[in-house]
């Protein structure tokens, strides 16, 4: 019999077993969703490199393979993935040399539903100890409003290791051709401040807002900024609400466990909840990991009070939310990690809202629990994308239950 809160699913694992892969991310065709495509950070060769698994029957069958290292370069990482009308991907990554240096981020493009890549575009090198450039995600303009449609942007942590820039700041690129080119860089943090990974949403009419949550020692917050013509210029930061980030290592476990924000506009044409945007992150205010959301209903000008949304027991650990909102029904999304099943282990939950945000359930995602005991990453994220036409959300995250860490695919019919 299920538990309260347990859903019938069919795990399926996307990644070969003989490696570990961990940081996955999906796109899927709007137009052809029998077309998935995930990247996550795969160590078959050794050193990290970035594995591209791809299915063309919605998720049953995957098949494998690398994408090209950039010249000069000896791994890569960090990767996300983003889907562009009408048979477009791109991915942005970071990549390092033999030092595990000169962190850039890299951008690679396909105009063939990802079964062929273009050569790897430098879109902001890093210059040996001094830059690095980490922590990539990638959003496309996706809003049928926007005279904008189509624009790729990202954000990343530019790490200043120098003596008189100590710090992280976050950066931002914009591209009007697909991932071909890019704008020059855009800093959109104070360099007085430490920042890590920021969060992209699009909302109607293209306005864009991209946030990020100050570290210890100073002050936590999570910060916006917002962009009225693509990317070209910003509104000063508004604060959606003060963070208390949580401890890395997380309590209990050895992995890094960092605090950042995941942000997703309301495109769909549904009156009550179009144009809100959604802002979740986790917060140790109550002495635990939890994850909390905030609301925007008037495009990231006012925030609401931050809301729990995991209905997870008092004392369990629930960290690295990834929201996304249906683009026809306005549902809300949340997944994310949680031990509330079998502590220490871990399973996948989901908490979905279509109401706008203002109820949420919670059902479980994993068919098992699965160990991380001993292990000093599990990556950063976990990834969602939604299947317009059925208002689907597939899921990927990493699972070590075949005794090593690899991707596993949801479908949440």
């Amino acid at each position: 019999m299920m538990k309260k809160g347990e859903v019938q699913v069919a795990n399926i694992q996307i990644s070969p077993s003989a490696s570990m892969q961990f940081e996955p991310s999906i796109a899927v065709n709007w137009l052809n969703p029998s077309v998935m495509v995930v990247v996550a950070v795969d160590f078959s060769t050794g050193l990290p490199n970035i594995g591209l698994y791809k299915s063309i029957d919605a998720g049953a069958t995957w098949s494998t393979t690398l994408l090209p290292l950039p010249a000069g370069f000896v791994g890569i990482e960090s990767p996300h993935i983003d889907y562009i009308f009408p048979n477009s991907f791109v991915v942005l990554t970071h990549a390092f040399d033999e030092n595990g240096l000169s962190g850039t981020v890299v951008s690679y493009a396909s105009n063939d539903n990802a079964s062929s890549f273009g050569p790897p575009v430098v879109v902001n090198q890093g210059y040996g100890q001094f830059v690095n450039n980490d922590q990539v995600v990638v959003t496309t303009d996706k809003a049928g409003s926007s005279p904008f449609f189509g624009s790729v942007y990202t954000g990343y942590t530019h790490d200043y290791n120098t003596e008189f820039t100590p710090g992280n700041t976050i950066f931002f690129n914009r591209s009007k051709d697909g991932g071909n080119t890019y704008s020059d860089p855009t800093l959109l943090s104070s360099v007085t401040e430490f920042e890590e990974f920021p969060g992209i949403a699009i909302t109607l009419n293209g306005i864009l807002i991209v946030g990020w949550i100050t570290q210890p020692p100073g002050v936590s917050d999570f910060n916006i900024r917002t962009s009225q013509d693509g990317g070209t210029t910003f509104d000063g930061e508004t604060v959606i609400a003060p963070v208390v980030v949580v401890p890395s290592p997380l309590p209990g476990y050895q992995f890094r466990c960092l605090t950042y924000p995941s942000l997703s506009g309301d495109i769909s044409n549904v009156p009550t909840t179009r144009g809100n945007v959604y802002a979740v992150w986790q917060d140790y205010r109550e002495g635990y990991s939890d994850i909390y959301l905030s609301i925007s209903t008037d495009f990231g000008v006012n925030w609401g009070t931050p809301m729990p949304i995991a209905d997870s027991p008092v004392g369990s650990q629930n960290f690295f939310p990834a929201i996304t909102v249906s683009p026809s029904d306005g549902a809300v999304f949340v997944s994310y990690y949680t031990n509330r099943v079998n502590p220490p282990d871990l399973d996948v939950f989901l908490a979905t809202s279509r109401d706008g945000g203002v109820t949420f359930i919670n059902t479980r995602l994993t068919t098992t629990s699965f160990s991380v005991a001993g292990l000093l990453v599990i990556g950063d994220y976990i990834g969602n994308a939604i299947v317009p036409q059925t208002d689907r959300l597939v899921t990927v995250w990493t699972d070590t239950r075949t005794g090593i860490a690899n991707i596993w695919f949801e479908d949440n019919q």
